[in-house]
């Protein structure tokens, strides 16, 4: 899918015309369904005459160009594709990023990013080097070999710029991209010389034939990037299954072998709390899927920050066979496709709580896959708009003619292992009755006096090299921008022994990835697990699927404790999902939340409530902290 396509010299006739700009514009909107952002329109009329204007002075005015060629695996798209036949036979692709920029901030400390204004991008070289993967990985195969180049064009950068530029990649595998500025875009000393500084020297015009194929290829993974992706996951430590973590494998992989041996389409549920290992699972998984002949696998979440966090541990090149799941079915899932679906319970059920059928996007998904593999902890729905059942999953298959079964997964390996401290969590957490005091000896577990004390106890870990987070239920304002500096809005005052106190926190980053000017400051999908990650407070959208070796959870004044039985306070809650519910209806959603957050915890959680009555009503069931950081 592309916005324009013709030969150069064609397009370099009518890019400069109003009308062509204007037809682009509607073509948008039709493609993407949305429109285009005037400072993008913007860019169309300065980068495409200047492009078009170099290719032709470099005589290849006959080649093809496709404007906004769109990656449908990442959601991506190229500036501009130049497609012609190399000397070899071979389809020869030559990705371009276009930039105006003039000037940049870069950074030794940061060289794949650039700062432009107040933006912080990705490094043009390192965004090409990405597109020219995705050719070789998505697309090229043995009946569309392709030969995939790529560069960017700084159409009005001065040398110093593209120095500066180059010096920020020149020891990675993105230097292998050019860079050109305003100075390499003539001909000079000869148009042979700019074709090869334009990655198209010796390109002769492709066939339409070759031209219909390309266009027509379905995008799915190559088997290198299969066979790339099965090896890092075999290889890497943290996807080592642990004690009955390997038996539940076996058994979902008999279970996914028998329905593509039955050739009967299959729905499986793996259903487990926090902590049983549905992450790892599906990562090994997907491995062997990756092995497997013929493999078309996709590893999908509703949860962008766990992707992130997956796509970071295999690599790169994993984006696409690893993606995020909201609204849209992702692209090459075919009828021999076996989807994993890792956490489940946070898939999309628009338009709400009130719904009667089944989630259309979900069924299609759903329908369209041969086998589909749903991890699934019901007691992990945190919101109105988000979540399924295993009930209404094993009728869906029902009645779509699917083979359905269920895969449950009772062992712990979260919370040190301590089946005893979910279970007490569990029972904490029910809408009424009592709980009674915890005794455990294998989780360290207590309640904390005042936010000084879980700063200090946070800090002690943190200092000590390991990772301990502070979260919190979505009970202050969250105003801040969505990169730093960030406003301190979670504020806590209590009475301390000299008087009173008051204790501040921004809450995480939203930003999706580092920014420039503030690299100590965690983006929102590394909050859990990167350098400076403590002194921000975690919401439960950004902890869910996460976990982390000590763990303090603030239990905000949504959600109170009255005699024998917890009360919900929407109206203390500042999150918009929840605008307007009742407390009878809310209150399911501020346990789920709160026994999401206290299963975080690898080695320690420690408890505090902002609510007096609450917070007594904690202190007589768990043990006071001890301040001693030797001792806890």
């Amino acid at each position: 899918m592309h916005l324009h396509g013709g030969e150069v010299a064609e397009v370099a006739r009518d890019v400069t015309q109003p009308a062509f700009i204007e037809a682009c514009e509607r073509r948008f909107i039709k493609l993407f369904g949305f429109a285009p952002s005037p400072e993008e329109v913007r860019s169309w009329q300065r980068s495409w005459p200047a492009l078009m204007s170099a290719l032709c002075s470099a005589g290849l005015g006959e080649l093809r160009v496709l404007l906004e060629y769109s990656l449908p695996a990442t959601g991506e798209r190229i500036d501009a594709l130049v497609i012609g036949e190399a000397p070899d036979g071979r389809l020869c692709t030559v990705v371009i990023e276009l930039k105006q920029w003039t000037i940049a901030q870069t950074s030794p400390f940061r060289p794949g990013m650039a700062k432009i204004g107040q933006r912080t991008v990705q490094h043009p070289a390192r965004q090409v080097r990405g597109y020219v993967r995705y050719l070789e990985d998505w697309v090229s195969r043995d009946k569309i070999p392709l030969l995939a180049r790529g560069l960017s064009v700084l159409h009005d950068a001065g040398p110093e710029l593209i120095r500066q530029l180059q010096e920020g990649v020149a020891r990675g595998a993105a230097g292998a991209f050019p860079l050109l500025g305003r100075d390499d875009l003539t001909a000079e000393p000869s148009r042979e010389a700019l074709a090869e500084r334009l990655g198209c020297a010796k390109l002769q015009p492709a066939t339409q034939e070759s031209i219909k194929a390309f266009l027509d290829a379905e995008h799915r993974p190559s088997p290198a990037l299969l066979t790339r992706a099965g090896k890092v996951i075999e290889g890497n430590d943290a996807f080592t299954l642990l004690g009955d973590q390997d038996l539940a494998l076996q058994e979902v992989w008999h279970a996914v072998k028998a329905s593509q041996e039955r050739g009967k389409r299959s729905t499986i549920v793996v259903t487990g709390g926090p902590g049983t290992g549905k992450t790892v699972i599906a990562c090994r998984l997907l491995g062997d899927l990756c092995r497997e002949p013929n493999a078309n696998p996709r590893l999908l979440s509703p949860s962008g920050t766990l992707t992130r966090q997956l796509q970071r541990t295999v690599g790169k090149t994993s984006r696409g066979l690893i993606a995020t799941f909201t609204d849209r079915i992702p692209t090459g899932v075919t009828a021999n496709s076996v989807v994993l679906l890792d956490e489940a319970h946070r898939a999309r059920t628009y338009p709400d709580h009130g719904r009667t059928a089944f989630p259309f996007t979900l069924g299609k998904l759903l329908n369209q896959a041969s086998v589909a593999v749903l991890f699934l902890d019901e007691q992990q729905i945190v919101r109105p708009t988000e979540g399924i059942t295993l009930d209404e999953l094993e009728q869906h298959a029902r009645d779509q003619d699917r083979y359905f079964c269920q895969v449950d997964l009772t062992t712990q390996f979260r919370c040190n292992g301590s089946s005893a401290y979910h279970r007490w969590i569990d029972q904490f957490l029910r809408p009424e009755g009592p709980a009674v005091p915890w005794s455990g000896l294998d989780y360290d577990l207590a309640v904390i006096g005042d936010p000084d004390q879980f700063t200090d106890w946070v800090g002690s870990h943190t200092n000590n090299g390991l990772t301990a987070r502070i979260t919190a239920g979505f009970c202050w304002p969250w105003e801040s921008p969505d990169a730093p500096p960030l406003r301190p809005e979670v504020e806590i005052s209590w009475g301390g022994p000299d008087g009173p106190r008051t204790w501040v926190r921004p809450w995480n980053a939203r930003m999706e990835q580092p920014d420039f000017d503030h690299p100590h400051v965690p983006a929102r999908p590394y909050w859990a697990t990167d350098t400076g990650g403590h002194e921000q407070v975690g919401c439960i959208y950004t902890a869910q699927g996460m976990e982390y070796a000590y763990n303090v959870v603030v239990i905000g004044d949504d959600l109170v404790r009255r005699g024998d039985k917890w009360v919900a306070q929407p109206m203390e809650s500042r999150d918009k999902a929840f605008k307007d519910i009742s407390p009878d209806h809310y209150l399911r959603y501020a346990l789920n939340s709160y026994r999401v957050l206290a299963t975080r915890g690898t080695r320690g959680t420690r408890l505090y409530s902002t609510d007096e009555k609450t917070q007594a009503y904690l202190e007589a069931l768990l043990p006071q902290h001890d301040r001693h950081p030797d001792r806890g």
